[in-house]
């Protein structure tokens, strides 16, 4: 998805979830194509936030940056959620909670 600061992102800004198909960015390659998905948040000093994906297939760990886009930007619940384990249960909680 193209995004208004030039950029694009490979990865669903609502649940952050992506799909394994590169094996160098861009290629398409990867004949995994299992679902990506996301386990963390890191800081890269040049690139800014990265989201930490783990293929559901191969296991496979990737980083993709967070789409910091001021109209198009990754949902910051989510991307909270990934920061902070204790919001992360609290979520889980309350989905359960929420579900009986």
């Amino acid at each position: 998805m193209a995004l208004a600061n030039g950029g694009y992102r490979n990865h669903c800004p609502y649940c952050l979830h992506s799909l394994h198909v590169d094996i160098s960015a861009g290629d398409r390659a990867n004949d995994c194509r299992a679902l990506m998905r996301p386990v963390a948040v890191e800081h890269h000093s040049a690139k800014g936030y990265m989201i930490v994906h783990q293929c559901t297939g191969c296991g496979t760990y990737g980083r993709n940056r967070m789409a910091d886009d001021p109209h198009h930007g990754d949902d910051l619940d989510s991307v909270l959620a990934l920061m902070h384990p204790a919001v992360r249960d609290h979520e889980a909680a309350h989905r359960r909670r929420r579900n009986l």
